[in-house]
């Protein structure tokens, strides 16, 4: 990001040696301003790939968690099947 900016910057710099102290000015303003939208849309998509990567963190662990309940009940479901058969067994 910052390569952009400082050839930017360079012509901007070149152009003011030229101009009024009023111009100077309005042109560093814009600059400022320029730069102050970049650095807040740069934060916002990081917050947005952050919430993005939280998201996704939480539905893959919620699926985990699915998974192994699914997998803990069958093993509960093998294990009473077992214990029924063997009580058959014995009578």
């Amino acid at each position: 990001m910052k390569r952009v900016f400082l050839p930017l910057a360079a012509v901007a710099a070149l152009g003011l040696a030229a101009c009024s102290d009023k111009a100077q000015n309005e042109t560093a303003e814009a600059a400022e301003a320029i730069g102050a939208d970049a650095n807040a849309t740069m934060s916002e998509a990081a917050d947005d790939v952050e919430t993005a990567t939280d998201s996704a963190l939480g539905a893959a662990e919620n699926a985990a968690d699915s998974t192994g309940a699914a997998i803990e009940q069958g093993a509960d479901n093998v294990g009473n099947a077992a214990d029924a058969a063997e009580d058959e067994l014995d009578n």
